[in-house]
């Protein structure tokens, strides 16, 4: 027999503990074994009532704000929560999906990325994992297996082509589906952006001409129906002032409306007569960029078939940030994606 020492919920507000004595028994067919407690599991020091409560806390608080309230280990603590989370979270069930999201986010500062994969019809993140390229996001689709793979008929993502190949290489029958945010935020930094700095450079002699386009940054991507009206007045005369400018504001307000349609023929003309104008432009940025988009403008128009997009994804980055300031950052990647995947566990009842 053995005396263990177990810490229980506080009684009173006063630290308590509980003195247990175990029996080990030796068994003939399995070797020593020591008596079960249904209050404790193996080998804890702390009873599963007391776990349970520091588990439910750590959905509100972070894991330093637990330690001091109930006077435990920082580590204790993070211990207990990943458990608990591992216990209720994993295995995910994929037997069912047919229609994912892919879509990237900062782990912390110096360019590290994570990817986070969703269930867009149940609002329900299925994996997460380190890196966003080819070989980081092929755990999910061996995870997924051949007949989850063959089950999968659309993925939405951004332009990414790691995401893509590496769809393309498990799931040649998946169809993909561009999402506007990504497109139009791509558009914003490859042709309003470039066009931007070369206007400036163009009237580098005027310093206020210059002035005014180089703080116009963000006035220019910023949706019109955002702009505040304090800056309507300076983005109209703007616009007015330069007409290469104009015409990139205008084309990207006009490519939103490409998601709208419903009909494939529709939405394809309206494009062909968006890539004419912008071929006519003379802007080699804008040029440049609407080629690039014909080439996979098959992505945007299945749109029509499958109204999915990544505002969910979008959401759920800012869930993520707002986890890293509560938390004020995490050691262990691993117990981030579960507390991530915490956070967006799906909708009951609902199906893919």
């Amino acid at each position: 027999m053995t005396i263990r020492c177990i810490r229980d919920l506080p009684i009173l507000d006063a630290d308590t503990y509980v003195w247990v004595p175990r029996y080990r028994v030796a068994c003939a067919a399995c070797g020593p074994k020591i008596e079960a407690l249904s209050w404790l599991s193996p080998w804890a020091r702390v009873t599963r009532r007391l776990a349970e409560s520091v588990v439910r806390l750590c959905r509100v608080l972070p894991i330093q704000h637990v330690a001091e309230f109930y006077g435990l280990d920082w580590d204790t603590v993070k211990t207990l929560d990943a458990a608990a989370l591992a216990e209720r979270l994993l295995p995910v069930d994929l037997s069912t999906v047919t229609v994912i999201a892919l879509d990237e986010f900062a782990l912390r500062k110096g360019h590290r990325y994570a990817t986070v994969i969703v269930e867009p019809t149940r609002k329900r993140i299925l994996w997460v994992g380190q890196g966003r390229g080819r070989e980081d996001i092929r755990p999910f689709f061996q995870l997924l297996g051949p007949g989850g793979c063959k089950h999968l008929r659309a993925v939405a993502m951004d332009m990414n082509p790691a995401y893509e190949e590496e769809v393309r290489a498990h799931c040649p029958q998946a169809v993909l589906v561009y999402d506007l945010f990504h497109v139009v935020a791509k558009y914003g930094r490859e042709v309003i952006d470039r066009v931007r700095v070369d206007e400036a450079h163009r009237v580098r002699h005027d310093t206020a001409a210059r002035k005014v386009i180089k703080g116009a940054r963000w006035l220019l991507l910023r949706n019109r129906e955002n702009v505040e009206a304090k800056d309507r007045v300076r983005l109209r005369d703007l616009l007015h002032a330069n007409r290469r400018l104009a015409t990139v504001y205008i084309l990207k307000d006009d490519l939103k409306h490409l998601w709208a349609y419903t009909y494939v023929g529709a939405a394809e003309r309206f494009f062909t007569e968006w890539y004419q104008r912008a071929i006519r432009s003379r802007i080699d940025p804008l040029k440049t960029f609407a080629r690039h988009l014909k080439a996979r403008v098959s992505g945007i128009l299945a749109h029509c078939h499958y109204p999915l997009h990544t505002s969910l994804l979008e959401g759920i980055n800012n869930k993520i940030k707002v986890l890293k300031r509560m938390a004020y950052g995490y050691r262990d990647d691993g117990y981030f994606f579960l507390k991530i995947m915490d956070a967006f566990p799906g909708v009951p009842g609902v199906t893919g």
